[in-house]
């Protein structure tokens, strides 16, 4: 059964986790769930924005379901849960619209790394932020040390990442890690995502990628994405594919 669900109404996507008895915490099934809709929302052109949350209110994410990574081999552990975890965390960052993180509560570890993986973040006025993963002989494993670094004050993530501080969503707030502390974050959420029907959507999508690549956000990508972009709405394109299927010298025109 899927742990989680993507529902799409009016151009806005709502991906939900649904794990709520332990936490919403991650199990492989659940992070191959997330990487199957992230590959069909990339498809989507007519998504405009993705609200990502979670069931229950004691958490948005407790992180890895400890039970699901325990045993591993260390060879395995690094291989298959870690890099695995980064390349759908990374897959979901990519997303060509923009997203949104719904924290109704606390957000802990692989929790946090979710939420970092969105553009902007929503939080209720109670939940908190943290990375708990020394207290269990581990390290943040899914870009706790390297998203989040290019997000929070360096300071303050090694209060999370060294000594297990919990961050309130005022604090969060303050720094720009949080866009909006609401006591209905999914509506906060909803009112954020409905105002880019009203903008254009290759416009957001390019800027997006812009600020991704300014900011070293798969950077090689981003550029690549964005030079393929407009190489490929121009005339020179169009010529160069017509002269190939007509087995012909291309002219381009230059434009």
């Amino acid at each position: 059964m899927s742990a989680v669900h993507l529902e799409i109404a009016g151009g806005i996507a709502t991906l939900r986790l649904d794990n709520p008895a332990r936490l919403n915490a991650f199990t492989p099934a659940m992070l191959e769930q997330l990487a199957a809709h992230c590959e069909a929302l990339d498809r989507d052109g007519a998504v405009r924005a993705v609200l990502l949350t979670a069931e229950g209110g004691r958490a948005f994410c407790a992180g890895a379901d400890i039970r699901a990574w325990a045993d591993i081999p260390p060879a395995e552990f690094a291989r298959l849960w870690v890099r695995g975890g980064h390349r759908i965390f990374d897959r979901l960052a990519r997303l060509p619209m923009p997203t949104i993180a719904v924290i109704q509560a606390h957000a802990f570890g692989g929790g946090l790394e979710l939420a970092a993986a969105c553009d902007i973040r929503v939080m209720a006025p109670g939940a908190t932020l943290a990375l708990p993963e020394t207290q269990v002989g581990i390290v943040p494993g899914w870009s706790g040390t390297q998203r989040l670094s290019r997000l929070i004050p360096e300071p303050l993530l090694k209060e999370m990442a060294l000594f297990g501080r919990r961050i309130s969503a005022e604090r969060a707030l303050a720094v720009g890690f949080v866009a909006e502390v609401a006591e209905e974050p999914l509506a906060a959420a909803q009112a954020i995502a409905g105002r880019l029907l009203e903008t254009s959507p290759r416009a957001t999508e390019v800027a997006k990628y812009m600020i991704h690549a300014a900011v070293g956000e798969d950077r090689d990508a981003m550029i690549e994405a964005l030079g393929s972009g407009m190489i490929a709405a121009s005339a020179d394109k169009a010529e160069g594919v017509a002269a190939f299927v007509a087995k012909r010298k291309p002219v381009f025109p230059g434009t």
